[in-house]
């Protein structure tokens, strides 16, 4: 027999992705705000709940949806540890609480005779108590249906026995959903750590950890590096990748073709045969930055402080790799059987090999590539950062995090794509927690407006966790390079309080910015090359830094992305904007000048309303990176920034109480 058709409609859900092909994220201890589009045919009332569960559970839970307006429902459900949580929407026609109303409408118009409604009643209350599995609430029932059949000669009292409360009670706890409509196949959430979506990271090379310019520095020397970055109040430490270097076609100072003696080599070209000794490929690490045992203390040491370490996983292979003589056929070829190196024209890596990801050994390849992460994570690495994860594809990416998460859920894995946006949008619903993003080449008013209101107010608010990085080892962008120190405040400021995902790579606190010329490239990139600093180099900005990662850790409404908002200012050269938690006992305005070379002067309109001010209150707002505070009423308010006094200026507001905070405030 063909089941009976759906009775409900349940369409426009929200939040749902490519039709539920994807699951939205959430961070534990969140809650998931759904909404959908129910009704049915008639007039009939409409009852729905949502449901939910970790995936592969059996039980359902589930919570009432109201209401809101036009058909359309809401109901929230708390995620609660990572991993995949499943949701879904049932909804059926309310039978006890239609016919109910019904009988309203016929004794309100005084229609003598309702025996037979009362019957219905009877009926349908028995129903449920035939239904209940709770002994005293199928007894209560039953006990009802008596009640109103003995009125169903008496309307008024027949209506008084249906409009009591404990009987409405108990109706809503034992429903009929014989004809109730559930969607399938359930959508999908995943949950994950706090560390997701709240985290500063500090990116260094151990084999620079002590700024020597002539010789390398090992694991065991980069605790002091660790620790000033610590101090700075960065969370994250992370590493480029740590595994032994080729030395065929090694790359010399500058990116030159031939590598002098004593020249280090990129790190990305990996695999040295000769050297390693646990494979000398990519679980392995090379030997002049110590062995696995000296990585496994230097991870104890960065726990032990509170940190975390993230690693480089970039999948490229010297010719020296221990792949390519085990697995030619993972290569790609020339058409004279040599293997070919990797190019990304008109740059040329003549140090690595790309693998072949479809070659006909694809699985081997796939299953030993998810091995090497599970390594690391055996070595106490729970945050990945993916190497060019665009030019991979993205079935193995979706299957690789899954495989992780399927014993490691905790981990983190973010994207270093700057590719085109729908690639880097799939690569973070296929599982990439995080992602880098165009920050880095956004510099105006409009573009920082229109760049970030795409994240923040789209769908891509479900799925994709920003990480603003101003700088990399591949990239200094010319803002930097032709701004000098304001610049790097000026950015430093942005990426710190736009989103609560940021990062720096170190000499970006020593405001290094040596390019070479017509290129957003460093000169003398310690990608080739041991580097030399002094680490507390007059014109350092990590006075700046220390204050943006304590007012980051101090003011919980920095901790989150979306709420974000833009605010009108009358200069295009000073940006405004603000986060506020929900119940606005935390709001903070950052305004901004954008101009690293000149004096910037306006007028900003603080949305004193949407604080809950009134117009003409009185508020405090106190500067956190000076510690000024200042009494401001109304919206409108004058500011004066100055690339080398003042590039900005970041405002907690408070409600400004009279007399009682004078000391505080005169102080």
């Amino acid at each position: 027999m063909n089941p009976k058709p759906d009775s409900v409609v349940i369409e426009r859900i929200t939040p749902i992705l490519d039709g539920g092909k994807y699951p939205v994220k959430r961070i534990e201890g969140d809650d998931l705000v759904v909404e959908a589009d129910i009704f049915k045919e008639g007039h009939d009332t409409v009852r729905a709940v949502l449901k939910w569960r970790a995936a592969g559970a059996d039980a359902w839970q589930e919570t009432a949806m109201s209401p809101v307006v036009n058909d359309r429902w809401t109901g929230v459900f708390p995620v609660v540890q990572p991993g995949i949580a499943e949701y879904t929407i049932e909804a059926w026609g309310d039978v006890f609480v239609s016919w109910r109303a019904e009988y309203r409408k016929k004794n309100d118009a005084g229609i003598a005779d309702l025996q037979s409604e009362i019957l219905e009643g009877v009926a349908i209350v028995e129903e449920a108590g035939a239904r209940a599995e709770n002994k005293a609430d199928a007894k209560a029932l039953k006990s009802y249906a008596k009640k109103l059949l003995a009125e169903k000669e008496n309307p008024a009292g027949a209506r008084a026995v249906a409009d009591s409360g404990d009987l409405d009670a108990l109706m809503s706890s034992w429903p009929d959903r014989a004809l109730s409509t559930q969607v399938v196949p359930p959508l999908a959430v995943r949950v994950e750590r706090k560390a997701a979506r709240f985290s500063a990271w500090y990116e260094f090379f151990p084999r620079s950890a002590e700024g020597k310019a002539d010789s390398g520095s090992t694991f065991r020397d980069c605790l002091g590096r660790i620790d000033d970055a610590k101090a700075m109040g960065f969370d994250v430490i992370y590493f480029p990748p740590v595994h032994p270097i080729g030395e065929s076609n090694r790359k010399g100072r500058n990116n030159s073709l031939h590598a002098q003696p004593g020249e280090p080599g990129v790190p990305y070209a990996i695999g040295n045969n000769r050297q390693g000794v646990n494979g000398g490929g990519h679980c392995d690490v090379a030997p002049e930055l110590g062995t696995l045992e000296d990585f496994d203390w230097l991870v104890g040491e960065i726990h032990k402080r509170g940190m975390e370490i993230a690693l480089d996983f970039a999948i490229n292979c010297s010719p020296d790799h221990p792949y390519v003589k085990a697995h030619p056929e993972w290569f790609y070829k020339r058409p004279d059987g040599s293997i070919k190196y990797a190019e990304n024209p008109p740059k040329k890596y003549e140090d690595v090999y790309p693998l072949n990801f479809h070659n006909d050994n694809w699985q081997e390849l796939w299953n030993e590539l998810r091995d090497v992460l599970l390594f690391w994570c055996g070595h106490g690495v729970r945050i990945f950062r993916v190497d060019n994860p665009h030019t991979k594809p993205v079935a193995f990416w979706e299957w690789v995090i899954a495989e992780v998460h399927a014993k490691y859920p905790d981990t983190i894995f973010l994207s270093e794509a700057f590719t085109r946006p729908k690639m880097m949008r799939v690569l973070a619903k296929v599982g990439f927690t995080q992602s880098y993003t165009y920050f880095t080449w956004r510099n105006t008013r409009y573009e920082l407006t229109e760049y970030f209101t795409e994240l923040t107010r789209t769908e891509m608010a479900d799925y994709f966790r920003p990480h603003l990085f101003p700088n990399t080892p591949d990239i200094l962008p010319y803002f930097l390079q032709q701004g000098g120190r304001p610049a790097f405040l000026i950015r430093s400021i942005l990426a710190a309080t736009l989103s609560p995902l940021y990062g720096i790579y170190s000499g970006f606190e020593l405001c290094e910015n040596a390019a070479v010329e017509g290129k957003e490239e460093y000169t003398d990139s310690e990608k080739y090359q041991f580097k030399g600093r002094d680490w507390n180099a007059p014109g350092n900005i990590k006075d700046t830094v220390t204050k943006l990662n304590r007012i980051r850790k101090e003011n919980r409404a920095m901790q989150f992305f979306t709420n974000l908002e833009f605010h009108a200012c009358d200069n295009e050269q000073i940006l405004f904007y603000s986060k506020t938690t929900p119940a606005k006992d935390n709001i903070v305005l950052v305004i901004l000048s954008l101009d690293p070379w000149n004096p910037q002067t306006g007028y900003i309109e603080v949305p004193v309303k949407d604080f809950g001010f009134l117009e003409k209150e009185t508020y405090q707002a106190e500067d956190l990176l000076t510690g000024e505070r200042y009494l401001w009423s109304g919206s409108r308010n004058y500011i004066a920034l100055h690339p080398h006094h003042r590039v900005a200026h970041i405002l907690r507001i408070r409600r400004w109480t009279g007399r009682e905070e004078l000391f505080d405030y005169f102080r």
